[in-house]
């Protein structure tokens, strides 16, 4: 039976007698957890199980194809080493996608579980996507952002751990703490989940979110209406101040002076400050150095673009959180489409089980392509050069050579990520692509685009390179 997650474990392979295998394997859990950051933990252990264990063969179960590949990329060594720590002979480990795996929501620590107010793994049916469906409280934050929804991948692992410190030691750990990054990777979601867990923590404690352009507005208000103690008292006696978007401070003079008294009271106090910008302090422009030294006087984390696996994790949450079960090639495909926004990858989601709702079909990778082919919007200036052109500025690679005969390494692999840019982004036909990059042969850009969406899946650092070069061709 190996699809039960409490078989008995053989007893020549464990230390000790009649010990069942879920108790090993929450042994193990409890070795990892300690390894981990929580986030890490919750997203890619809290639903698995041992399913067999003998002296040439481990099963472990999983609940999906995303977990089973992160674990075997990632996590394979710890694993093993972690089950030779409990006692177990261990031969080759495999990973099994089965139902048990993602029925088990009780592994780990429940405690820890409460006290850190971790509530559910299912993602928000429209995080991201409508906030006005969201149920937002009294001190400005969406109830439904929380650390245990929040999905933990290598680009913001650093983000949640100083998340989970601010929680156990507001006012005192990284304060203030500030995160920075590209537009709709979870910076939101994190900020409000520190929010949610402190006031859940501490029911009496005032805890006030504001988007800073809301705070400008209200500030504006309260000039005009001769109410500006009353404003400044109101933020001045937070026990924790949430600022999103700070760069929205830039360039107003008043503003920024009323923020700066803000802070210096509260931070003299003791008191939380937690901010988010689309970019670090030192690259606001017409931001008052007095604020940007205090910006970075505590925890400064730059958040990357979440990556493959972890895009498909999202995915995979947020169409159960629909009571939908993708295939996994639809997700896939979905991240890889997808590759440097989650409101945008939350988007095309809602949109696919939208249109496959209402004409009650089941959502295939064909209809998915069809469905982001239509709506992929691009500015109508771009052209084939200027994407060339990036590339080869990305790379620091000189544009002739890009587009010369060289054939060196440090050279191919650029010319080949802007065949893939022109296929992907323009749709060129592969004998315009490449008569673009100087190359006689259609093949060669037809393998190098093969190539390249290949390797992105696989390969962070080329993914991120992919990335950065979309964010100058669209900025």
């Amino acid at each position: 039976m190996e699809n039960s997650c409490s078989i008995r474990y053989s007893n020549k392979h464990m230390k000790g007698q009649g010990v069942q295998q879920d108790d090993i394997w929450q042994a193990v859990l409890g070795e990892i957890e300690v390894s981990l950051s929580r986030g890490s933990f919750l997203t890619w252990f809290k639903n698995t199980c041992l399913l067999k264990q003998e002296e040439d063969l481990t099963i472990i179960g999983v609940s999906n194809i995303f977990v089973k590949q992160h674990l075997e990329k990632k996590y394979g060594g710890l694993i093993e080493s972690t089950l030779r720590k409990q006692g177990a002979t261990v031969g080759q480990i495999e990973y099994k996608i089965t139902p048990a795996a993602g029925r088990r929501r009780d592994l780990g620590n429940e405690k820890d579980f409460e006290s850190s107010q971790l509530t559910s793994l299912a993602m928000p049916a429209n995080a991201g996507s409508s906030v006005q469906n969201l149920r937002q409280s009294p001190n400005g934050l969406n109830e439904r952002y929380t650390l245990d929804n929040f999905i933990v991948g290598d680009g913001n692992e650093l983000a949640f751990a100083a998340c989970q410190a601010v929680t156990q030691q507001p006012g005192t750990k990284y304060n203030p703490l500030y995160l920075y990054g590209g537009v709709g990777i979870g910076k939101t979601h994190l900020i409000q989940a520190v929010g949610n867990a402190l006031q859940a923590r501490n029911p009496d404690a005032k805890v006030l979110y504001i988007a800073t352009e809301q705070f400008v507005r209200e500030f504006v208000q309260s000039l005009r209406g001769r109410t500006a103690a009353a404003f400044a008292s109101n933020y001045r006696s937070a026990d924790v101040l949430i600022v999103d978007d700070v760069q929205f401070l830039a360039g107003k003079d008043k503003i920024q002076e009323e923020f700066f008294h803000t802070f210096n009271t509260l931070h003299q106090a003791d008191k939380q400050i937690i901010m988010s910008s689309d970019k670090p302090p030192r690259d606001i422009a017409m931001l008052e150095d007095r604020l940007k030294s205090r910006f970075v006087g505590g925890m400064s984390i730059d958040m990357q673009v979440p990556d493959f696996e972890t895009r498909c994790a999202i995915i995979q949450l947020k169409a159960e959180g629909h009571q939908v079960t993708l295939d996994p090639e639809v997700i896939e495909h979905l991240a890889t489409a997808v590759q440097t926004n989650i409101r945008e990858l939350e988007g095309a989601l809602n949109q696919l089980l939208a249109w496959c709702d209402v004409r009650n079909l089941t959502p295939t990778v064909a209809i998915a392509s069809s469905l982001l082919q239509v709506n992929k919007t691009r500015p109508k200036h771009l052209s084939a050069k200027q994407i060339i052109e990036k590339t080869a500025r990305h790379f620091q690679i000189p544009l002739e050579e890009m587009v010369g005969p060289k054939r060196d390494k440090d050279i191919v692999v650029p010319r080949q990520v802007a065949m893939y840019m022109l296929h992907e982004e323009l749709r060129l036909s592969y004998p315009k692509i490449a008569r673009e990059l100087g190359r006689k042969d259609h093949t060669t850009a037809m393998h190098s685009v093969r190539k390249i969406t290949q390797e992105s899946q696989v390969d962070a650092a080329l993914r991120n390179a992919i990335s950065e070069i979309k964010e100058h061709l669209y900025a």
